[in-house]
């Protein structure tokens, strides 16, 4: 670290950020979080130790240079931290937003030994708002074309990243979604209240200015194969960012009642196909006591949902105890001050329905933890004669995703998993087909938003060795 950090008094604890209070945050779709003011950010980035070795920046799957934009913070050039987060990270307003930097950059920082970590993502996020709400934003300088186009099949943040990279090196860009909307899970997946539909749009806009193109409504596996971009359109490379689509269901009786819906569903109606809306043209059943089966950020993000939709009574059922959670702190945290009730080492059984096929109750069994699994977690095991009822008249199934099939089941010689996934290696993207490459969730199953960004970051390494070296 440096001198003058040794002999000044560190706080230890981080800058904390302004929030909605939950009972009126949980009757609307606003953002949780107000984010820092020019003092806070000044405050809080004034505790980095600008150590010498930043393990931070080992940390973080991107390699944003930590340290250097936090200290230009420090100094007050907001707009400057912002470009400085970019010269490595395409989205800066969406990780600071969705990235577990808990888990990653801020568990590597020193300042954890004595208190708190240094609050990485609030100050990331911070300086990609500051840039875009004071119409700072430049753009880097672009290199001249070197003549090589690179196809893109989804917008999710793999596909975004790989398209961020590739286009400021001179190739030609294009990106091809299958929805309506461009941004993938962003859009999709994740409620306003954490990540707001306008911000991403903002993202996206700056990698267009850039010189990415995007075409939507574009079913890469359908519209058009791997092999017909190849060979027919006169692409020189692939990327594969497709993302894992296909929810994931129990296997128990009643699944098909109406009122039963996947996570991905119930998200997509309600955050790209704005189901909030009274009269929407897609709308979604709004329950008034609604259960969540799952532990994970999605679980957390679907009961969330379910309250602002109007629901009296939001509960979460997972089957082990909350030590196992994989869902962040954070959103346990925000979902329990909001009332979200959570039913721990629970199992559902059968999802119970009327006469006229509605869900009307989950009937589940209590569970008890056992030796641990594979996953390294201990396993849940069943206490005969616990069986009870919760009473509900819309189920949501949030246990996972998997690869959708279509990519993969019409492209050739590409090697695909017993899971479904593109097999991929993840240090560099290269799958088994050459000029082809993949990343994120359509190769690692369901994780995070930052990995996924790291894999499309990888991948364009790859493409541009591999078409410019060859």
């Amino acid at each position: 670290m440096s001198e003058a950090a040794t002999n000044k008094k560190i706080q230890k604890t981080r800058t904390p950020m302004r929030e909605q209070p939950p009972k009126v945050r949980a009757g609307n779709f606003q953002e949780v979080p107000h984010g820092y003011s020019p003092e806070e950010a000044v405050e809080e980035a004034s505790r980095c130790l600008k150590c010498k070795k930043p393990l931070c920046v080992q940390g973080c799957p991107v390699n944003v240079k930590i340290p250097e934009f936090i200290d230009l913070i420090q100094k007050g050039e907001f707009a400057a931290a912002a470009r400085k987060i970019k010269e490595t990270n395409a989205l800066p307003a969406v990780c600071g937003r969705v990235c577990p930097q808990e888990e990653q950059c801020e568990i590597k920082c020193i300042l954890q030994k004595k208190g708190d970590a240094i609050a990485v993502g609030n100050l990331e996020r911070f300086a990609a708002d500051w840039e875009r709400e004071n119409n700072a934003v430049e753009l880097p300088q672009i290199k001249p074309s070197n003549g090589k186009r690179v196809a893109i099949a989804g917008s999710g943040p793999a596909g975004l990243t790989c398209a961020g990279e590739l286009v400021k090196d001179g190739f030609d860009v294009t990106i091809f979604e299958a929805l309506h909307e461009s941004g993938g899970v962003l859009v999709y997946g994740i409620p306003e209240f954490r990540l707001p539909k306008e911000i991403v749009k903002k993202e996206i806009d700056y990698l267009k200015d850039l010189g990415v193109k995007i075409e939507t409504n574009f079913i890469v596996g359908k519209t058009a194969t791997i092999e017909d971009l190849l060979n027919e359109e006169g692409f020189d490379a692939v990327f594969i960012g497709s993302g894992a689509g296909l929810p994931s269901f129990m296997k128990i009786k009643g699944e098909n009642s109406i009122g039963v819906y996947s996570a991905n569903e119930y998200l997509t109606r309600s955050n790209l196909m704005k189901a909030f809306i009274d009269n929407a043209p897609t709308p979604v059943m709004k329950g008034k006591k609604v259960v969540t089966v799952g532990g994970g950020n999605v679980a957390m993000d679907a009961a969330r949902t379910a309250l602002r939709l109007g629901a009296d009574n939001s509960f979460i059922v997972y089957r082990r105890s909350e030590a196992e959670m994989p869902a962040r702190k954070a959103e346990i945290h925000h979902a329990k001050e909001e009332g979200i009730e959570f039913n721990l080492l629970c199992n559902p059984t059968e999802i119970l329905a009327d006469e006229k096929g509605f869900v009307k109750g989950l009937s589940c069994i209590r569970m008890e933890l056992g030796e641990p699994d594979s996953s390294g977690r201990r396993r849940p095991v069943a206490v005969n004669g616990s069986d009870f009822i919760i009473e509900c008249d819309v189920v949501i199934i949030a246990i996972g995703n998997s690869a959708n099939p279509l990519i993969p089941e019409s492209t050739p010689d590409l090697e695909i998993s017993k899971w479904g996934t593109v097999v991929a290696d993840e240090s560099d993207g290269r799958t088994s087909k050459k000029y082809v490459y993949a990343g994120g969730d359509i190769v690692t199953g369901a994780a995070t938003v930052i990995l996924a960004m790291g894999a499309g970051k990888a991948a364009a390494a790859s493409i541009k060795k591999d078409l410019l070296e060859s």
